[in-house]
């Protein structure tokens, strides 16, 4: 490991060290590291790391894999909330669950993580990066957050890594559920599912509705309540076509109406926010070493404002080709991918603007006795940017049954939004953002007790900033005194330790993340990422209850890039429990905030207080 790196970490190790004297005694980890002390067994297999199938005790990459036992427990009102319990995971949102909503992995912006539903890319050509927000819970089943870039592998923007997001499937028999669900603020959920398969055929459909009343988003601003509604649907079928051949149709819809307090005092602001995606794919195993997978997606953001007039709709369309070769104790993949991205955006860009980029990516992974090495390579022509290469190596050692070391190097990059290029605020010019990442890890296992340490370096060139006067910014669409412009970079560099262990009866699991995320050409921190932030879980069985602890430490953060805002960290403590109610029914409920702590993850819109939850789920077995 190169010095500058140690230098780094230890630098940002020095202002934590109590949070991390207090963590350090009860938790674990290991590179399948699961909040809360539970999670998938070492029979588990993780999709996201190479973006083939394989066990999680073959993965290299720094990974967290969240089940839906995991999501249930947790009682999470939204996606965010779940993904703040990961390692390495900062969240800001302007206030409740429906509100927008940013995830930084690593320290990195939200746009340098690829985002997948059920292998659907989405992403908005406006913003940037997923709408978190506009995700239902109640849909998914199961998350695998991936650390690292993963450009070579994904194309653009997994510079700082990938979140794969998938619903339930079907499988033999019939399994229906119903979940309804009350709360503070008048919220109401209500979620049905059915799940099933027989003689070649499995589906699996979801129907959801939560809808709340909120609270004042903006205390100083207008006196009103933000409430929200959600209704989502998702459904897959799939048909064994012939041996070895299996065809899958894929869909999620969401449509969510949120208030929110804009520029504008008085005005009853609301966001009008539809998310789809739809998959058709189909794989075949022609051999016992050789098999094709093949995928035509969509994704589909539409976000509007009412009654300040604003509408932008992005459609991303994907095509795959993918072969794997099994080669001796090796597996190499080929992809031939063409993505392409379409943005429609009322009044601040022309009526449609559009790209494509197609791709040759080629990766190789071999397990041998103790050694475990990946290399990717990947190469995309960029209609606009022309080519752009990016590759990524990893290697493990097992140095005994309980003790893994890792380490990996790897580029990527991220072209700008069409809404960065093409807008009243554009610059046609741009570059594209790139990326260099180094990392090294120690992963320890035995039995229940797990602890890792991962040691990372992240550089990123060219990054893209909105830039203020002085001067006009000239573009293809008009004269402003603003536009974007590549004027930055940044180095983030930090050390994320996690795991988990049994004392007794007692379930523990924790993460302690400490980072270092800097503009490198001002030295300032970058905005609303945090230097240290901490979770640390407990779950215990008693008199028939499953009962939950949880405390979530986030540390002061800057809420401007000029570090001339200051929001002050602060401590939440969330509790839960379960019980079986019969042979069927199971009651969840869940205190969030129970110390009703004031805070903010963004300056001026606050969050919410103490609320209550409580649902029943009835799932015959």
């Amino acid at each position: 490991m190169k010095k500058p790196l140690v230098r780094a970490a230890a630098a940002a190790l020095a202002p934590a060290l109590p949070v991390g004297a207090l963590l350090c005694v009860p938790v674990a980890h290991a590179a399948d590291d699961t909040p809360a002390g539970a999670g998938p067994s070492l029979g588990a297999v993780v999709v996201s790391a190479t973006r083939s199938q394989q066990p999680i005790t073959d993965v290299i990459a720094d990974v967290t894999v969240i089940d839906r036992d995991t999501i249930e427990r947790s009682g999470a009102a939204a996606l965010a909330d779940v993904l703040a319990r990961v390692p390495g995971v900062t969240i800001s949102r302007n206030g409740g669950p429906a509100t927008t909503t940013n995830v930084y992995l690593r320290g990195a912006e939200g746009r340098f993580t690829a985002v997948f539903i059920d292998g659907v890319r989405i992403d908005s050509q406006s913003t940037g990066g997923a709408t978190w927000n506009a995700i239902p819970l109640s849909q998914v089943d199961r998350i695998e957050v991936l650390r690292g870039p993963a450009a070579a592998i994904y194309g653009s923007d997994a510079l700082a890594g990938v979140v794969q997001i998938f619903t339930r499937q079907g499988e033999a028999g019939f399994f229906p559920s119903v979940r309804v669900g009350l709360g503070s603020q008048d919220t109401r959920t209500l979620g049905v599912s059915l799940r099933g398969g027989a003689e070649g055929v499995d589906y699996a459909v979801g129907v959801g509705t939560e809808r709340s009343d909120g609270f004042n988003v903006r205390p100083l601003g207008n006196p009103d309540r933000d409430g929200y509604r959600n209704e989502n649907l998702s459904g897959r079928i799939g048909w064994q076509v012939a041996p070895g051949q299996k065809l899958d149709v894929t869909l999620l819809d969401s449509r969510q109406r949120a208030g929110y307090d804009g520029f504008t005092p008085g005005l009853d602001d609301q966001s009008l926010h539809r998310l789809r995606t739809a998959g058709l794919h189909w794989t075949a195993q022609w051999s016992d070493v050789w098999s094709t997978r093949a995928s035509l997606t969509r994704g589909t953001d539409r976000y509007e404002t009412t009654p300040s007039p604003y509408l932008t709709e992005t459609r991303v369309t994907t095509v795959l080709l993918r072969n794997e070769v099994r080669l001796g104790q090796g597996l190499m993949t080929v992809d031939l991918e063409r993505r392409e991205d379409a943005l429609q955006n009322r009044s601040t860009t022309p009526a449609r603007t559009d790209r494509h980029q197609n791709a040759l990516a080629v990766g190789y992974g071999w397990r041998s006795g103790p050694h475990n090495l990946q290399v990717n390579a990947r190469h995309d022509d960029d209609s606009e940017f022309g080519g752009q290469s990016t590759g990524l190596l990893a290697y493990g050692y097992d140095v005994s049954r309980t003790l893994r070391l890792t380490a990996s190097a790897g580029t990527a990059f991220r072209v700008p939004t069409l809404f960065q290029r093409f807008s009243i605020y554009g610059t046609p010019d741009l570059k594209a953002e790139t990326a260099h990442n180094v990392e090294a890890g120690v992963h320890w296992q035995s039995g229940t007790d797990r602890l890792a340490v991962v040691v990372y370096r992240n550089r990123v060139r060219d990054l893209i900033d909105y830039v203020s006067g002085p001067g006009p910014c000239v573009n293809g669409v008009g004269t402003y005194a603003g536009c974007y412009g590549n004027v930055g970079r940044a180095r983030i560099t930090g050390v994320t330790f996690s795991g988990g262990t049994r004392v007794g009866a007692v379930n523990l699991g924790g993460s302690w993340d400490v980072m270092r995320p800097k503009n490198a050409l001002t030295d300032k921190w970058l905005a609303r990422r945090a230097r240290s932030q901490a979770t640390l879980t407990a779950d215990t069985a008693l008199a028939g209850w499953r009962l939950g602890g949880e405390v979530q430490y986030v540390g002061e953060r800057y809420n401007n890039a000029a570090n001339t805002q200051r929001l002050p960290g602060y401590t939440l403590l969330n509790l839960t429990a379960e019980r079986p109610l019969g042979r069927d029914w199971r009651l969840l409920a869940r205190i969030d905030n129970a110390t009703d702590r004031a805070y903010e993850s963004v300056l001026g819109y606050a969050t919410a207080g103490r609320t209550v939850f409580v649902g029943l789920t009835w799932a015959p077995r």
